[in-house]
C-alpha cells in the first residue's frame, strides 16, 4: 500500500519553479567548496513529529489527517505501517537520514520485557526498509520523558527505581541504535532538572546524571557500539531549571565529571533562541571546544517562550548556521535533523511534504550562500585585520604566554601612547551579508 502515488518524487527545479513539489535551491549532487550539497547538508527526518505528529497543543485536540493511522486499529500493526510511510515519504524527497526515539517507532506495553518484544518487531521492519532503499540511521533515542514515571526526571529523578528504568530503557534503545546501524545516540533530558531547590539535592541529582553518562560510555564499551554519544542543550520547558541549560553550560558539566571526551553537542536552533542565545553563538562555542556534532534544524517565534518547533524558513539564521558548520569542517556523524512540526492548521498530507521541501531548500540556499562568504573571506578577513595587534609585539608574548602582569605592566609604563583601537564594523558587515543574502 502507498499513501503518497500521487506525488512525484521531489526533484530540483530551480528558483523560477512555481511548483510547490520541488526544490528551487536544493540540488543534491550540486558541488559546493568540493562536496556534493546532499554530503554538506545530511538531512534527516525526525520519526516522531513526522509520523506520530497528531496537532495536539494544550489548547486543543488532533488535527492532522493521516491516512495511514486511520487504515490500521491494531497499535502494533499501525506502528509497523508507519514504518513503511516513513521509508516512502524519505523516498520522495531524497532524505538520507532519520532520527527516532524509541517510544516513536513502538507503542509501550505493560511492562518493559514486552515493550522490549515489540520494539524488536519494529526494528525487523526498519530494518528490512534501510536494507531496500540504502536509507541510514542519523542517531538513536530513549523518550525518558513521555511516560508519567519521569514526572521528576529520568537519572535525575530522587527515585532510584525511576534511574535504573531509565537505565533499562536506555540499554535496549542503545542496542537497537547499534543493530541499525547508527551514527549516533543523543542524550536529551527533557525532564533532567528541577522546578525549586526547596526540594531539591542538585548535587546529588548532578552526579546522577554523571553517572548515568558514564554507565551509558561503559555499556558502549562492552557491546561494541562506536556511534558518536550526543548532548541535546535545552535551556527550559517543561523544566523551569534544566541542567542541560545551553552549550556553554553543557560543555561545563561534561568537563567537571571528566566525560566531554566521550560526547559533543546536538544543538537545536529553538533551543538557542530559549537561551537567549542565537543559533550561531551556540554552534560557534561547541566548535571552538572541538564539541559540535549534530544540529536539529527548526526555528521558534521570538513573539512565544517556549519551543514550538517550527520548519526553517529563515535565510538569514540558515546562512549564518551553515557558516558555522563550514568553519567548523562541516559534519561527520551528524547532519540537519528536521525536528520540527507542521502547524495544526496545515493539517494535510502534502503540508507534511511541502513544510521538509521549505526546510530543506531554506538550508540549502543558506548552504550556497555561507560557501560564498567563506570563499571569498569577508568575516575571516575582516577578524584577521582586527586582531592583528596578536599577531607580533606585546600581542604575541601574550598569546605565546611569553609574559606576566609584571612585565605587561612595564610595557605599559614604557609605552608613549596604545595602538588605537580597530573598528567593528558591525553595520558594514551586515551590509554585507544582507548583500550576500539578496544578490
Amino acid at each position: 500500500m502507498k499513501f503518497f502515488e500521487k506525488i512525484e518524487p521531489v526533484k530540483y527545479e530551480g528558483s523560477k519553479s512555481t511548483n510547490p513539489f520541488a526544490f528551487k535551491y536544493y540540488n543534491p549532487e550540486e558541488v559546493i567548496l568540493g562536496k556534493s550539497m546532499k554530503d554538506h547538508l545530511k538531512f534527516s527526518m525526525a520519526y516522531w513529529h513526522t509520523l506520530t505528529g497528531s496537532g495536539v497543543d494544550p489548547f486543543g485536540s488532533e488535527t492532522m489527517e493521516r491516512s495511514w493511522d486511520d487504515s490500521v486499529s491494531d497499535d502494533i500493526e499501525k506502528a509497523k505501517l508507519r514504518v513503511k510511510v516513513a521509508f516512502e515519504f524519505m523516498e520522495k524527497l531524497g532524505i538520507e537520514y532519520f532520527c527516532f526515539h524509541d517510544r516513536d517507532i513502538a507503542p509501550e506495553q505493560d511492562t518493559l520485557e514486552e515493550t522490549n518484544k515489540v520494539l524488536d518487531e519494529i526494528v525487523d521492519v526498519i530494518e528490512v526498509e534501510m536494507k531496500r532503499t540504502g536509507i541510514k540511521l542519523l542517531w538513536g533515542t530513549a523518550n525518558l520523558f513521555g511516560n508519567k514515571r519521569f514526572v521528576n526526571g529520568a537519572s535525575t529523578s530522587p527515585n532510584a527505581d525511576v534511574f535504573a528504568f531509565a537505565a533499562a530503557q536506555t540499554k535496549k534503545a542503545m542496542e537497537i541504535t547499534k543493530r541499525l546501524g547508527g551514527a549516533g545516540y543523543v542524550f536529551w533530558g527533557g525532564r533532567e532538572g528541577y522546578e525549586t531547590l526547596l526540594n531539591t539535592d542538585m548535587k546529588l541529582e548532578l552526579d546522577n546524571f554523571a553517572r548515568f553518562l558514564q554507565l551509558a560510555v561503559n555499556y558502549a564499551k562492552e557491546i561494541g557500539f562506536k556511534g558518536q554519544f550526543y548532548i541535546e542543550p535545552k535551556p527550559k520547558e517543561p523544566t523551569k531549571h534544566q541542567y542541560d541549560f545551553d552549550s556553554a553550560t553543557v560543555i561545563s558539566f561534561l568537563r567537571q565529571y571528566n566525560l566531554d571526551q566521550y560526547f559533543k553537542l546536538n544543538i537545536e536552533t529553538n533551543h538557542a533562541t530559549l537561551a537567549t542565545h542565537t543559533m550561531n553563538h551556540e554552534l560557534r562555542l561547541a566548535a571552538i571546544n572541538g564539541m559540535l556534532g549534530s544540529v536539529d534544524a527548526n526555528q521558534g517565534d521570538l513573539l512565544l517562550g517556549w519551543d514550538t518547533d517550527q520548519f526553517p524558513t529563515d535565510i538569514y539564521g540558515s546562512v549564518l548556521a551553515m557558516y558555522e558548520i563550514i568553519r567548523a569542517g562541516g559534519f561527520t556523524t551528524g547532519g540537519l535533523n528536521f525536528d520540527a512540526k507542521v502547524r495544526r492548521s496545515s493539517f494535510t498530507e502534502e503540508d507534511l511534504l511541502i513544510a521538509h521541501i521549505a526546510g530543506m531548500d531554506t538550508y540549502a540556499a543558506g548552504l550556497r550562500i555561507a560557501a560564498r562568504l567563506w570563499e571569498d573571506k569577508i568575516l575571516e578577513n575582516n577578524l584577521e585585520k582586527r586582531y592583528r595587534s596578536y599577531e607580533t609585539g606585546i600581542g604575541k608574548k601574550i598569546v605565546s604566554n611569553e609574559v606576566g602582569f609584571k612585565d605587561l605592566e612595564e610595557y605599559v609604563f614604557t609605552k608613549k601612547e596604545m595602538e588605537p583601537n580597530e573598528p567593528g564594523r558591525q553595520e558594514l558587515l551586515e551590509a554585507i551579508l544582507n548583500q550576500y543574502i539578496l544578490g
